[in-house]
This record gives C-alpha cells, sequence and structure tokens, in this order.
C-alpha cells in the first residue's frame, strides 16, 4: 500500500512529522512524495521566491532520492487524481495555517476519492496556531503574555526519518516551475535543507553569542539567515529550538533573544489563524478614520530607494537586490511610508512581498501592521521612527548606506546619513529629500489627534 506525502512549506526530509504519520499509515513503508505546483501561490510568489522555491523543490528531488514527483494544476484537481493513479491509501500533510491553505486543503479534502483522507499531523510551527488560548479561552492579542504560554506549553522534539521508508516510484513527474527572468540577478544565498543546517551552524558558532546586541546593527552580518529556510520549511522551528537548548550558550541572552524572535513569527501566524482577514485589513478599528494619501510619485521614489533619506534608500535598494531587508532597516522603511508618505501600510506590504524572498503572509502583514499602529501593538500610533537618527545608530559608520547607495560612497563615516550637510553631499547623483521629516511628523501626529479627538 502506498501514502502521499504532499509537501507544501516543508521542504525537507528531516524533522518532518507528516512524512513519519504516512510511513506508518502505508502498512509497509511505501510513500510517494509529491509537490503541486500550485498557478495560484506561483502567480502570488514574485520573481524571487518563485526562484527560492524552486531551489528548495530541486534539493528535496535529491534529498528524496530522485523520487519527488511534481505536477502542475489545481490541487483539488491534482491531489485526488494521483491519489487514484496510485492506489493511495491516503495523503498526509503538514497541517496549513494560512487563510489560503486552509481553503486550498478544504476544496482538496471535498474531492478525495472515497476512503481516502487527507492527513494534517503537525504544522510549520513549534506549536500549532490556535492552540494557545487565554483564560477566558480566548486568542492572545498582546505578544508578552503569548510568550508567556507558548514556553509553557513547549513543543515536541524533531522528529527522526523512518529507517525503512521506501520511496514509490512510477508516476511521471513535471518540470519544476521555471525561473522568472526578473529573479535571475537577483544575489540570494541557496536555500534548501543542506544550505539551512550549513547556515545554522554557522550562526550557533560565530553569531550567538553577540546576538543581543549585533542583531540591530544593518551594517554587521549578524543575523542567522533562517527566514527564507523558514518559509519553505527547509528547516522546522523545532529543530532550531532543540539545538538552542543543547548549546553551551543556552542560558545566555542571545539563545534567549532569538528564541523571543522565533516565537514573534509563531505570534503572529496565530493572530492571523484567528484573523485571516488580518492579511489584508486593520487587525483593530484604533485608526477608523484615519486620512492616507494615495500612492504617488513619492511612493515610486520609496520604492525605487530614491526618498533622499540614505538610511531608508539603502534598505529599499537591498530589498530589490537581494531580496530581503535587515529587519530593523524593515521597521524604518515602513514607518517612513505609512507616517511620513502618509502611504496606508498595504501598499507596502504588497511590494514587500512581491520582492522578499521571505515573504510570509502573517510575518509581513502583522509587521507592517505594528508599524502602521493598526495592529497587535499595545503602543499608539505616535511612535515614528526618525530615519536619520536610526541610521546612526544602528549604522555608525555608514557601511550599510554605503553598501547599497553608491552616490554616496565618497561621504566619510556617519557623515552619509545627511548628505545635505556636507558641502559636496550631492556631488554623486544622490537626489534631495522628497518630504521633511520634521514635517510630517508633525502632519502624521495631527491625523492621528483627529482620530483620537473624533
Amino acid at each position: 500500500m502506498t501514502s502521499i506525502l504532499w509537501l507544501r512549506r516543508d521542504l525537507r526530509l528531516h524533522d518532518l512529522p507528516a512524512l513519519l504519520a504516512a510511513h506508518e499509515a502505508s502498512g509497509d513503508g511505501t510513500v510517494l512524495p509529491v509537490f503541486v505546483a500550485d498557478p495560484t501561490l506561483l502567480a502570488s510568489s514574485g520573481p524571487v521566491r518563485v526562484r527560492c522555491l524552486v531551489e528548495a523543490l530541486t534539493e528535496a528531488r535529491d534529498a528524496y532520492d530522485g523520487a519527488l514527483v511534481v505536477r502542475h494544476g489545481r490541487p483539488e484537481d491534482v491531489v485526488p487524481a494521483l491519489a487514484r493513479e496510485v492506489g493511495a491509501t491516503g495523503v498526509h500533510v503538514s497541517g496549513e495555517t494560512t487563510p489560503y491553505g486552509r481553503a486550498r486543503d478544504a476544496r482538496v479534502e471535498a474531492a478525495m476519492p472515497d476512503g481516502v483522507p487527507l492527513v494534517a499531523t503537525g504544522s510549520p510551527y513549534a506549536v500549532a496556531p490556535g492552540r494557545l488560548h487565554t483564560a477566558a479561552g480566548s486568542g492572545y492579542a498582546v505578544f508578552t503574555p503569548f510568550s508567556r504560554a507558548w514556553r509553557e506549553q513547549g513543543w515536541h522534539r524533531p522528529a527522526d526519518v523512518p529507517a525503512d521508508v521506501r520511496w514509490y516510484r512510477g508516476p511521471e513527474s513535471e518540470p519544476l516551475p521555471g525561473i522568472p527572468a526578473e529573479a535571475r540577478d537577483v544575489d540570494l544565498p541557496p536555500v534548501g535543507e543542506r544550505a539551512a543546517h550549513a547556515a545554522w551552524t554557522a550562526f550557533l558558532a560565530d553569531g550567538l553569542a553577540t546576538y543581543k546586541d549585533d542583531r540591530n546593527r544593518a551594517d554587521l552580518n549578524r543575523t542567522s539567515a533562517m527566514s527564507v529556510q523558514l518559509k519553505y520549511g527547509t528547516v522546522h522551528p523545532r529543530t532550531l529550538l532543540a539545538d538552542l537548548a543543547a548549546h553551551p550558550l543556552a542560558d545566555g541572552e542571545g539563545a534567549a533573544t532569538y528564541t523571543t524572535e522565533l516565537c514573534w513569527r509563531e505570534f503572529y501566524a496565530d493572530v492571523l489563524w484567528r484573523r485571516p482577514d488580518s492579511a489584508r485589513r486593520d487587525l483593530t478599528d484604533t485608526l477608523r478614520g484615519m486620512v492616507y494619501d494615495e500612492p504617488g510619485p513619492t511612493f515610486d521614489a520609496w520604492r525605487e530607494g530614491r526618498t533622499g533619506y540614505p538610511f531608508v534608500d539603502a534598505g529599499m535598494r537591498q530589498l530589490l537586490r537581494e531580496g530581503w531587508v535587515h529587519n530593523r532597516v524593515r521597521m524604518v522603511v515602513a514607518s517612513f511610508l505609512v507616517k511620513d508618505l502618509h502611504v496606508r501600510w498595504q501598499h507596502g506590504a504588497a511590494h514587500f512581498l512581491r520582492h522578499l524572498r521571505d515573504g510570509d503572509v502573517a510575518s509581513n502583514a502583522h509587521g507592517w501592521q505594528w508599524v502602521a499602529g493598526t495592529g497587535t501593538d499595545p503602543s499608539p500610533y505616535f511612535r515614528v521612527f526618525n530615519p536619520v537618527v536610526q541610521g546612526e545608530k544602528f549604522d555608525p559608520d555608514g557601511d550599510y548606506v554605503r553598501r547599497y547607495v553608491p552616490e554616496l560612497a565618497h561621504l566619510p563615516g556617519a557623515a552619509v546619513h545627511q548628505p545635505w550637510r556636507v558641502l559636496d553631499g550631492y556631488a554623486g547623483g544622490y537626489p534631495e529629500r522628497v518630504v521633511d521629516h520634521g514635517a510630517e511628523r508633525a502632519e502624521a501626529l495631527a491625523r492621528y489627534a483627529a482620530v483620537r479627538e473624533g
């Protein structure tokens, strides 16, 4: 008998509970690994994420000894047809948590042949979204109590790979999705299970000890680079947590801070689980009635990294060049769009999702809302990041800016953050500021006050 293992956001072999479930349910250990190239998801992924997906699938195909079958089409058509084709006893998946994924799985389950179940085991998270509840039985709306409950809940140890698994061979596999031309020149790290473990091992050795202090430094390469791997499930957060717990610095500030960052990812997934509409709409009505401006030339300048604010422009250019932005910089560029340019957060979130290699619906939408003041952050709208101060603090020598804004390469040190104060600041052709931050901060606070008073 054969079980189908339908891979989605879990493109790995190790620590995959759905594989264990498929192996056990087959009776004789025979499993057919499958990936469905869903045209809806491919169309919404953006070129960079399609390239990352192809790389992760290429490595997964090797990990599954060439047995991975790729089929193109709507999952509700492809999966039931493949189940009939191989006489599968069941289709096994990691539980889905996004609004689209949950609706898709419901369609697939309804279309399955009689007697062939769609079985969800595990999820892409250490603690599955929807599991944690307050004493009143509701979900958590604030991070700190969620974090406390998340740690108290705990998580299973990483799952083993079945020793006697037999890969089913025979069904024809279709080609992997093509890599869009737009993504071919983007500077991306390798994506896949081997690459994930190599990057994680290097971070544990060289980055964990100083992570608490260095993670906010945009000019330093001190992050773990795991966000893109977690996006495609080439590594499970449970594996990272187990390695942190076993590390000699397990009780240090670096491990504690990193664990908290993983918890933020799980918190946002939990919020989206309970409020699927928050992927595109304000989570709260705190700013109902807020006046925003329509995207125009300044929005284009923001997208292209030519606002005249070096720290902002460096981040936006990094996004286009590498499909990634340092997390501290993400907050700064988001604040600039929403509170200096007065553009709704959804426009920025959509731009990020098109270009980010680690674009995750829950983290992206709720990260933007945290900045915009419409999400889970208990602090009100009046937090407005100063792009100059942020640059001077988290890129003190200007190396980050010079890396991505060559028009300012002639300026030394921190002078790069305020070219308007330097005699030859614009000699390299850098654009002047599209707005005055002080004036726009006052305007943002005035709009906020009008909402609060109204």
